[in-house]
């Protein structure tokens, strides 16, 4: 079997899957990968933990044809990771860079090479999926929040704290207020502390979203697609429709935005 075997070491979680290689980036079937996993990130920094996470791959998937990785953590787990698969020493490994050329897109960044591997592994994707003008979300550990012309050029985005970092950054830097939990959540005001911090956080999100869409309209080019991915994406994709200028938007949380753009990258290296 010809497959690509798919590595996204993300700040929190490496994420990885294999999909046969005659499939296309673009295809929305739910089973499109073959294999897939995650771990913690910490975990490559491991002896033993990687020892575990090579044995697991080796005994479950075939030898692949080729290996991506798109790493945005310490540099030591993208060597720990290259380090794993000794007996793979001959299949080529590309690793997507945050100025790595790609047919029909074009970064505005002033330096592309701080561009994140992981931003540009999405808006690779985005531009697979969809020809619209859209906003990229990776909605982790941070959120960014991406955009991307009809025309391939990525006009830059914003960063901010995750949804868990923001409600942890009110843990630690007060006196009185909790860790927030899943299980007091109201629309509108919160009416307890907990749901406060949430909703608020929630709402400080989807405000910064409100912001792009509203700006990428006053440049003439107002958005038709959201494409949201990370752990994060569901509730924020939820808490998005329920606005009205969904009503005009298409807005999917989408599992795998990066792997399915390093994929669509490693198609175009081997052409």
């Amino acid at each position: 079997m010809s497959m690509y075997l798919l590595f996204d070491v993300g700040n929190t979680r490496l994420k990885w899957a294999a999909v046969e290689s005659h499939q296309n980036p673009i295809d929305r079937n739910k089973k499109l990968w073959l294999y897939s996993g995650a771990i913690d990130t910490q975990l490559l920094l491991s002896p033993e933990h990687c020892a575990e996470l090579a044995h697991y791959i080796l005994q479950t998937i075939p030898k692949p044809d080729a290996i991506g990785i798109c790493c945005v953590a310490a540099e030591e787990c993208a060597a720990n990771l290259k380090q794993l698969f000794a007996q793979w020493q001959d299949v080529a490994w590309f690793r997507l860079r945050g100025n790595s050329p790609v047919d029909g897109l074009r970064s505005r960044y002033t330096q592309p090479e701080q561009l994140g591997a992981d931003r540009w592994a999405g808006l690779i994707a985005g531009r697979t999926l969809s020809s619209g003008n859209s906003l990229i979300i990776n909605a982790g550990t941070a959120t960014t929040i991406d955009f991307l012309g009809a025309n391939g050029i990525h006009h830059g985005g914003w960063i901010i704290p995750g949804l868990g970092l923001m409600q942890a950054s009110l843990e630690s830097n007060t006196a009185r207020l909790p860790a927030t939990s899943e299980a007091d959540r109201v629309d509108g005001f919160g009416v307890s502390t907990d749901a406060a911090i949430y909703k608020g956080c929630l709402a400080a999100q989807v405000g910064v979203i409100h912001e792009a869409l509203q700006l990428a309209k006053e440049m003439h080019q107002p958005i038709d697609r959201i494409w949201i991915d990370g752990g994060n994406a569901k509730n924020i994709a939820a808490e998005l429709k329920q606005h009205s200028f969904s009503n005009s938007i298409s807005i999917e949380a989408i599992n795998g935005l990066v792997l399915r753009g390093l994929w669509s990258w490693i198609r175009q290296e081997l052409r």
